[in-house]
This record gives structure tokens, C-alpha cells and sequence, in this order.
């Protein structure tokens, strides 16, 4: 359970990390299983329901940036891992007594080129009824400074949602030129595997690419009170119901004000985030592409 100090921090700030969590054989059954899922990958030759192919991927050295929701679907452990009681009883403190999940997925940043994420607010991509909406992020590696921690402005969520596109289509990414944000003062969220992060859906947030010579995983979960309501729709009820992961469902959404720009017209390059921002006109994070040019 969160202190009352803690959540206070979280209302002023929009982020938490809880060291250590998910520790043992927890924690080890994690990794050997990520690890087994993207060794898989070398017979899948372009991005599918489950994979996210990083560009410089081939059959003979796999390379993933991402596992797609479809992990929670085709693996138990995922799915357990959502309604873990070590996490819900710590967002309950946040949420209150009933929790959905929304959906997550599994980024990597692999040593030496991990894709990097551009400035950007989820609250852009899935804006609700209400704001009681936010992200967890479990580290499988020790992250520091050096391999690509999560980078978030503190106390952003409590100002504008920002515009997410580019040439008047969604693209997932901020233009840092063009948001008065002084992005020198971002803070990374780091700590030992096993550590998870929580941040606010409307927290503007992004993370480097890695330069390491370590890899840098976050299986990302993204939780909402259950009357806050998707204002895209709830396309199957029965799914949208199933994914309680604290408490009962409500057909009574609560509406609180919040800024809101809808993620339309669609994203050119369907898919991830990372296909998202390919559209973006403007990086602020260095890609893999541009440091090798520049050897």
C-alpha cells in the first residue's frame, strides 16, 4: 500500500517508482520468458500481432523493440501478472477500489540500439471520461542514466494535452519547438530490475535511445478507474469487462473535465508508437540511423 506521502507525491508530480517489486523467481520467470518470446522472432520477417520489429532486424539476428498486447492473450504469466496484487493493491490507493486494465505491452531497448521514444502524453492516444487513467512500467534490467530510462516532466499532467500530429494527421509525438516545455528538467525514472514505475496518462514522458552496452526492458501496463470510459468507444463489452482487474465494472462513467484532442485523423503508419512517430516531422531524441551515419 502507498503512504499518504506518496500519493501526494504522486498528485503534485505524476509519477512514482516502487524499488523492487517483482523480485525472485517472479522476476527470473519474467526474463527466461521474454527471453524465449523474442528468440521466436527469427522466423517472423515483419511486424505482426505480437512483434514490433526494430528496422535493422533479419532472421539471422532477431531484433525487437517491442511485444504487442497480444502477450497478454497467448501467455499466462502476462495476464496474471496484470491482476498481481502486489500492483493493484498499490494502485488502488490511486484509482480506488475498481481498477481496468486497459491494455500493454513489452519495450525493449536492446544494448547499443534501442529505439528511442519521442515526447509524448498517453492521454493523446486513449483520452477517457475522466483522468484517473495511468501507466505502470516494470523493469527487467537495472536502469540508470546509461541505457535509456523513462524521462518524465513532473508535474505536466496538470497542464494542456498537447498536439500530437503532423501535416494535420495523428503521428504520437509532440514537436518540442513548438510546446513551451523546458525539457532540460526532465527526470528519469531509474532503479533496479524488478523496480516499477507508475505515471499519470496526461504526464508528458519520453526516453533516448540506448547507447549502452546493456539492454533496457519495461513491460508497460495501463490502468484506469472503471468509470473512466475510452471517448473512442468501447468496441466489444464483453472484453472491456473481462479486463477488471480490481473490484466490479460500472455502466455509469464519470465525467471530469480534462483537455482533450482526439488521436484523428489516424496515424499514417498504423501500428505502435514507434510506427506512429515515423510520421513526426520533428525528433528530439537521436535514432540509431543517425549515430551510425555519423561513424
Amino acid at each position: 500500500m502507498l503512504t499518504s506521502q506518496q500519493i501526494e507525491t504522486y498528485r503534485r508530480d505524476g509519477y512514482l517508482v516502487i524499488p523492487r517489486l517483482i523480485e525472485g523467481e517472479q522476476l527470473a520467470e519474467l526474463r527466461v520468458l521474454t527471453d524465449r518470446i523474442v528468440g521466436e522472432a527469427r522466423g517472423v520477417a515483419a511486424n505482426d500481432d505480437l512483434y514490433d520489429l526494430e528496422p535493422s532486424h533479419s532472421a539471422t539476428l532477431p531484433r525487437v523493440r517491442r511485444l504487442k498486447p497480444a502477450i497478454f492473450k497467448r501467455y499466462d504469466f502476462f495476464r496474471a501478472l496484470t491482476r498481481e496484487p502486489k500492483i493493484t493493491s498499490i494502485l488502488s490507493g490511486l484509482l480506488g477500489p475498481n481498477i481496468r486494465l486497459y491494455g500493454g505491452k513489452l519495450n525493449m531497448k536492446s544494448a547499443g540500439y534501442g529505439s528511442p521514444v519521442e515526447w509524448h502524453q498517453d492521454w493523446a492516444f486513449y483520452p477517457h471520461t475522466n483522468d484517473d487513467v495511468l501507466a505502470t512500467g516494470i523493469y527487467l534490467d537495472d536502469c540508470d542514466l546509461d541505457n535509456g530510462p523513462l524521462m518524465v516532466i513532473p508535474g505536466s499532467h496538470h497542464g494542456p494535452t498537447w498536439d500530437h500530429h503532423a501535416d494535420g494527421r495523428f503521428c504520437g509525438a509532440m514537436d518540442p519547438a513548438h510546446c513551451p516545455i523546458d525539457f532540460s528538467k526532465a527526470v528519469p525514472l531509474m532503479g533496479p530490475a524488478g523496480s516499477m514505475t507508475i505515471h499519470h496518462a496526461r504526464l508528458v514522458h519520453g526516453s533516448a535511445l540506448n547507447r549502452s552496452n546493456r539492454q533496457r526492458r519495461l513491460l508497460l501496463h495501463e490502468y484506469t478507474a472503471a468509470d473512466a470510459w475510452p471517448l473512442m468507444g468501447v468496441a466489444n463489452f464483453d472484453d472491456f469487462n473481462d479486463r477488471m482487474v480490481l473490484g466490479e465494472p460500472s455502466v455509469e462513467p464519470r465525467i471530469v473535465p480534462a483537455p482533450v484532442r482526439m488521436p484523428l485523423p489516424a496515424a499514417e503508419h498504423q501500428g505502435s508508437i514507434y510506427e506512429n512517430q515515423r510520421a513526426t516531422g520533428k525528433r528530439f531524441f537521436e535514432t540509431f540511423a543517425e549515430t551510425a551515419n555519423a561513424r
